[in-house]
């Protein structure tokens, strides 16, 4: 018998527990180490943000998704802390994600990752489909603390 996780997933920012998110971003995520913190504020202010919260109200996953809700969007920071991994979090999170209204009927949904790919193709991400029609712009030192 599989038993399924009691969990609230919620777009609500008055629900993140903003200090957990910005210790994970700032100390562990490889992908934003130094992150400051007036800019992890302006990015949650900015972001249509998923919470995952325990029936304790515990926060025990999140993710951001940066958008204009009409044709793009952009995924990122999303992790579940080691404590809580292995639980099928990260699969609740990512179906209330792309199944949330203001992120239906995109052209186009972008992620980076390097190290969760089978997660996201699960969820339809492929690689890039055209990659010499992208570029970035990439500022290795903007975000970190001086």
């Amino acid at each position: 018998m599989t038993h399924t996780l009691e969990i609230e997933i919620s777009t609500d920012k008055s629900k993140l527990q903003r200090e957990m998110i910005y210790q994970f971003l700032s100390q562990e995520a490889y992908w934003s180490k130094g992150l400051p913190r007036d800019v992890f504020d302006r990015s949650l202010e900015n972001s249509l943000c998923f919470g995952v919260y325990l029936p304790t109200g515990e926060q025990v996953a999140f993710a951001r998704v940066i958008t204009d809700k009409a044709t793009f969007a952009y995924l990122g920071d999303v992790f579940v802390p080691a404590q809580h991994r292995g639980k099928g979090l990260s699969k609740q999170l990512m179906k209330a994600t792309l199944t949330h209204p203001d992120l239906q009927g995109l052209r186009r949904f972008l992620l980076a990752t390097a190290d969760a790919h089978e997660l996201y193709r699960k969820n339809g991400f492929t690689e890039l489909s055209a990659p010499e029609r992208m570029m970035e712009r990439h500022n290795k030192t903007a975000c970190q603390k001086i």
